[in-house]
C-alpha cells in the first residue's frame, strides 16, 4: 500500500513540484519599460499593460482621480502583493499623499466639482481595501490615515463622513468576529489532548483509551458533512495576505527582511491553524483504525472511513478526503495486513488514484477543476463547496514564490508573477466564502476537535498489540516502546 507522508507543517521545502509560471532568470537583459505580456489582465492608468513595473508607478496606479479608478483585478493584486516591498500602513499613506497632491486637497477653497467627482472614487478604494484585507486595519495608522483623507474631502460633502463611519462600524464588526474565531481555533488547540507515548498495552487493559467513532457518529455521510464544516469554518478565518505573508524572504535590493512582517507568526496563525487541523485529523483517523482491540472491528472502522472519504470527495472536500487518506496509510495503520484483507477496499483504492501524486497530483487537479466549475454554475450552496487539498495550494504558491524573483535586475517589480498569485489566492477566497449547507451536529463537531489521539509511537504500540510484529526491525521497535 503506498505511504503518504503526514508532514508536522507546510512550510518547510517541499519537493516533487514544478511551478506553473516561466520566470526570466535572474541576470537577464534589463527591461528599462513595462513590457507586454499574454493575459496578464494588467495595465497602467493610461492604458498600456504591462509585466513589470516600479514601486513608484505601481503606486501611482493603484490612486484615482476624478475621471481613473483603477481595475478591481489590479486593486487585488497590487494590495497582496505590495507588502512584499512597502508595509500597508505605509502605502497607505503614500496613496494619501498622492491624492491630496492631485486633488489639491491641502488648498482652500477645493475646487467642489473636481473633489465631488473624486470623493466617491477614493472611498470606493478605502472600501474594497478594508472588506478585503480587514487584518490590515487593526494598524491604528490605517485608521488614522482613512479619517485624514476623509477630513479633507468632508467640506464638499458632508455624507462621506456618513460613508467612512458605517465603513470603519462594518470592519469593526468583522475584526471582532474574526478575534473570536482566532481564539476559538486556538482555544480548540489547547484542548485537543494527546494520548503519552508510555501506553500500557490497552488490550489487557481495560476499558479502550475513549469512546470510539462509531458511538459519535455511524453514519458516513452525516461525518463528512460535519468535517466540511470544520473545514468552511478553518479556511473563513484565513485572509489572502496570510499566503504572502507565509513566505518572507529578504529583499536583494536591500538585504533586509521586509519591514512588515515583524508579528510574522501571528500574521499566519490561520494557516497553521488549519495545518494542525490536517494533522490531527490524519491521527484522529489512525487511531480510530488502531484501538479496537477485535479484527472485524478494525476493518469495519477502515470501510467507514473509506465510505467517509467518498462522501467527502462527491461533497468537494478535497482536504477532508486527503487527510482520511493519509491516516490510513500511515504505517501503524497500512502495516496491519490481517485487518485490510478483512475490509473491502475496492473503494479505496479508486480514492487513492484520484489523490495520486504522479503527475504532480494530476488525477486531482483533473478532480478539482471539475468541482470548480459545478461550483461556477450551481444553483445551491451544496453544490459550490469547493475545499482545495490545502497543503498542495501552499506548495503551488511557494513554487511561485520561489521560481520567479519578486523583482527584475533593473529593480522593476515582477507583476507578472503577482498576477498568478493573485488569480490562485482569488479562487480560493471564492472558494472560502460558501456557507455550510449542512445541519451542525454539536456532539460530533467536539469530538473531532477534542477526542484523544494517539501519537506517533502510541500508534505503533497500538499496532503491534494488535498485529504482532514481523521482523525485527518491528520486534525492537514493540520492545522500546513497551
Amino acid at each position: 500500500m503506498p505511504q503518504t507522508v503526514c508532514s508536522g507543517t507546510m512550510f518547510t521545502t517541499p519537493s516533487g513540484f514544478s511551478p506553473h509560471l516561466a520566470c526570466a532568470e535572474p541576470g537577464g537583459e534589463e527591461e528599462e519599460a513595462p513590457q507586454e505580456g499574454p493575459g496578464t489582465g494588467a495595465s497602467l492608468a493610461d492604458g498600456t499593460p504591462f509585466t513589470s513595473a516600479s514601486l513608484d508607478t505601481l503606486i501611482q496606479n493603484l490612486v484615482p482621480t476624478a475621471d481613473y479608478y483603477p481595475e478591481k483585478a489590479y486593486v487585488f493584486t497590487f494590495l497582496l502583493s505590495a507588502r512584499l516591498f512597502i508595509p500597508p500602513p505605509e502605502l497607505l499613506a503614500r496613496v494619501c499623499e498622492l491624492c491630496i497632491k492631485q486633488q489639491q486637497l491641502d488648498q482652500s477653497p477645493l475646487d467642489t466639482v473636481k473633489v465631488r467627482k473624486f470623493g466617491p472614487k477614493i472611498l470606493q478604494l478605502l472600501t474594497e481595501w478594508t472588506e478585503t484585507f480587514p487584518s490590515d486595519l487593526r494598524d491604528e495608522k490605517m485608521v488614522g490615515h482613512l479619517k485624514d483623507i476623509i477630513r479633507r474631502i468632508a467640506p464638499c460633502d458632508e455624507a462621506y463622513w456618513k460613508t467612512l463611519n458605517q465603513m470603519l462600524q462594518k470592519l469593526s464588526q468583522r475584526l471582532a468576529l474574526m478575534s473570536q474565531g482566532e481564539e476559538s481555533i486556538v482555544k480548540v488547540s489547547l484542548n485537543a489532548s494527546s494520548i503519552s507515548d508510555k501506553l500500557v498495552a490497552f488490550k489487557t487493559k481495560p476499558p479502550p483509551i475513549q469512546k470510539d467513532i462509531f458511538c459519535i457518529c455511524n453514519d458516513p455521510y452525516t461525518l463528512a458533512q460535519q468535517l466540511t464544516h470544520v473545514e468552511l469554518e478553518h479556511l473563513s478565518h484565513i485572509g489572502p495576505e496570510e499566503f504572502v505573508q507565509a513566505f518572507v524572504q529578504k529583499d536583494p535590493l536591500d538585504g533586509t527582511q521586509q519591514p512588515c512582517f515583524s508579528d510574522q507568526k501571528k500574521k499566519t496563525s490561520n494557516l497553521e491553524a488549519y495545518v494542525r487541523w490536517f494533522n490531527r485529523l490524519c491521527y484522529l483517523v489512525a487511531t480510530e483504525i488502531c484501538m479496537p482491540a477485535k479484527k472485524k472491528q478494525r476493518a469495519q472502522v477502515i470501510e467507514f472511513f473509506i465510505d467517509v472519504a467518498r462522501e467527502c470527495f462527491n461533497i468537494g472536500n478535497f482536504n477532508s478526503l486527503m487527510a482520511i487518506i493519509s491516516g490510513m496509510n500511515m504505517t501503524p495503520v497500512s502495516r496491519l495486513k490481517k485487518t485490510w484483507s478483512k475490509a473491502k477496499t475496492a473503494k479505496f483504492f479508486i480514492l487513492e488514484h484520484q489523490m495520486d501524486p504522479t503527475g504532480n497530483f494530476y488525477n486531482y487537479r483533473t478532480a478539482l477543476r471539475g468541482a470548480a466549475h459545478r461550483s461556477q454554475t450551481a444553483n445551491s450552496n451544496r453544490e459550490r463547496i469547493v475545499i482545495p487539498f490545502f497543503s498542495l495550494l501552499i506548495k503551488d504558491i511557494y513554487f511561485l514564490n520561489e521560481g520567479c524573483a519578486n523583482r527584475l535586475p533593473n529593480g522593476h517589480i515582477n507583476f507578472e508573477k503577482f498576477v498568478e498569485l493573485a488569480r490562485q489566492v482569488g479562487e480560493f477566497m471564492t472558494w472560502k466564502q460558501v456557507e455550510c449547507p449542512f445541519e451542525e451536529d454539536q456532539a460530533i463537531l467536539h469530538y473531532l476537535h477534542t477526542a484523544p489521539i494517539f501519537s506517533e509511537d502510541g500508534l505503533y504500540l497500538a499496532s503491534y498489540e494488535s498485529e504482532s510484529p514481523e521482523n525485527q526491525v518491528e520486534k525492537d521497535r514493540w520492545k522500546a516502546l513497551r
